[in-house]
């Protein structure tokens, strides 16, 4: 049965999740609205209303072209509003999830496995296997050795050497992905020496990228010219590197000349932080490490390696407590916005320090215009601010892929969004294991940014939109039609009837107003998560409602 809508200002709000009783009335419905350019609304959101029991409008404070790719992303997923309000927006959210997926998470071995079980009451087609396993392993060799063995059925990023090895074996079937990502040394701008902006240019000339790529990456990858690769619109091939054009020696003596003018002609010591977990961006992660550190000594650079923990290491990058580290982006969706607004924007987290005012309001102006010419001059203007104040080192696009037995039928990788386990099919068992490089974090992926962490929400969680297959086109899921007006500035959604939620309520306006208000409103009594920084909202969306005071 539909389950009655309420009414909840955001006072009754506070008291719902403060856990008061009270009577709600049905067919009322939540709403939240805000002022435009005011001191505690530093997002591009004006309101956020449901219109009925299955219509949801969001109001914006100025044009937004890439709002349905955003609105797509599983950091938008839809949670039942109940569950939000039950669990106070952490505790049993970040490892007992609850979507509209086609697969619900059975159980969580901690250190283990990931176990899914197909979702019967999903509303489109139903998965092809029962169970779904998700395993990890760091290592490159041993994900192949599992995957040779049959112990499982897929594997994600093999190494560098394993790719022919895999094409050799008529068992086995690689599926390479294109290279959109990007693998950067990042650098804090608030912590010494990196405030200087001769400190970080030297490293700039310092770091040899072909190098990097051509010792240590598989098939597909380049060295990076630009923070977008070359197949994204935004990338703009005029605007060359720092280093363009300069021999080898040509570029070490300008990285000690600018070391000197830094007041640090004998160079100086520093700690690199890394994750010891590979990406496509970075297949792996000590040994680029150690060629980084070997290429720095030649300019008087004495760099030690500290590896952190995956999870701890990416919330200390967020919070910007890391001065100098390895770090990379995959794209979530073909625009931009997804690579420069999130890292560098008015909301992107305080990973490189102090923002850059110019290049925040050049961004601004670029995801609010939908001319193409237009855009592509502030883009421009963008990457060339990038690469004269460095506050990262773009070094290399990885080429990666997924690998599977040759059996199983619907299996591919992806470059936008995880892959969707539900399409595929083994014949000779009635399920698929999965193996990929690390465990995930947590499972309320508002509140995450990690890959292999988002991966396993996007087989529980769905969003009023997905990516479609091959193109990353924003396609119905959770809304079947939206419309918007000229401006870009109000859209508004009509939801699928009759979507089930893994814990039996279904699918309503005010699931949504309230899954994307606890992101909005940095007060709410739900904003907590894991962290609690929902990095993803804030960076798509220029800020928060009420943003904490480091905001």
């Amino acid at each position: 049965m539909k389950r009655a809508l309420r009414v909840l200002s955001v006072s009754l709000l506070l008291v719902v999740a403060l856990g008061a009783l009270f009577p709600v009335a049905a067919q009322d419905l939540l709403s939240q609205q805000a002022e435009c350019g005011a001191a505690n609304n530093t997002s591009n959101f004006q309101s956020i209303e449901a219109v009925d029991a299955t219509t949801v409008r969001f109001t914006l404070c100025n044009p937004d072209p890439a709002f349905l790719s955003k609105v797509a992303f599983s950091s938008l997923s839809i949670l039942p509003s109940e569950y939000l309000e039950t669990t106070g927006g952490g505790g049993d959210l970040i490892q007992n999830p609850v979507g509209t997926g086609p697969y619900r998470l059975e159980r969580w071995d901690l250190g283990n496995e990931m176990v899914f079980s197909r979702f019967d009451g999903y509303w489109g087609d139903a998965a092809k296997e029962a169970t779904v396993i998700f395993r990890w392993n760091t290592e490159s060799t041993a994900r192949v050795t599992e995957l040779q063995s049959g112990n499982v059925d897929g594997i994600d990023n093999p190494g560098e050497a394993d790719f022919a090895v895999i094409e050799a074996n008529p068992d086995l079937a690689l599926y390479p992905r294109g290279g959109t990502n990007v693998f950067y040394i990042g650098m804090n701008n608030t912590i010494e020496p990196f405030n200087s902006l001769e400190v970080r240019q030297a490293i700039a000339y310092a770091i040899d990228r072909q190098r990097i790529v051509d010792n240590f990456y598989p098939p597909g990858s380049i060295p990076a010219t630009q923070f977008m690769p070359p197949s994204l619109f935004g990338f703009t091939p005029e605007v060359q590197p720092l280093d363009a054009g300069l021999s080898a020696a040509e570029k070490v003596a300008r990285a000690q000349e600018l070391l000197a003018a830094a007041g640090l002609p004998d160079g100086f010591e520093v700690t690199l932080n890394i994750r010891d977990v590979v990406r496509g961006y970075l297949p792996d992660p000590k040994v680029v490490a150690a060629d980084i550190q070997t290429q720095l000594a030649a300019v008087g650079i004495t760099v030690n390696i500290e590896i952190m923990e995956s999870g701890a290491f990416l919330d200390a990058s967020d919070a910007g407590e890391l001065a100098f580290y390895l770090l990379g982006w995959g794209m979530d969706y073909p625009d931009p916005t997804n690579f420069l607004d999130f890292h560098f924007g008015a909301g992107a987290s305080a990973q490189f320090g102090d923002k850059i005012p110019e290049l925040t309001e050049i961004l601004a102006e670029a995801g609010s215009t939908a001319d193409t010419d237009a855009r592509y001059a502030l883009y421009t203007t963008a990457n060339e601010i990038l690469r004269d104040q460095v506050p990262m080192l773009a070094v290399a696009h990885g080429g990666s892929a997924a690998a599977f037995a040759a059996r199983v039928a619907g299996a591919y990788s992806s470059d936008v969004g995880a892959e969707q386990f539900a399409l595929m099919e083994d014949p000779d068992d009635d399920n698929i294991v999965w193996m990929q490089n690390a465990e995930p974090i947590g499972l309320y992926c508002a509140d995450e940014t990690d890959g292999e962490t988002l991966r396993a929400c996007e087989q529980v969680y769905q969003s009023l939109l997905r990516y479609e297959i091959g193109t990353g086109t924003p396609i119905a899921a959770l809304a079947t039609e939206w419309t918007f007006n000229e401006e870009l500035t109000e859209w508004t959604f009509t939801l699928r009837e009759g979507v089930q939620f893994h814990d039996g309520s279904t699918l309503d306006a005010n699931d949504v107003v309230l899954s994307y208000l606890v992101q909005w409103d940095a007060a709410h009594p739900l904003h907590v998560g894991r962290d609690g920084n929902f990095t993803y909202f804030s960076a798509y969306f220029g800020g928060f409602l009420n943003p904490p005071p480091a905001q």
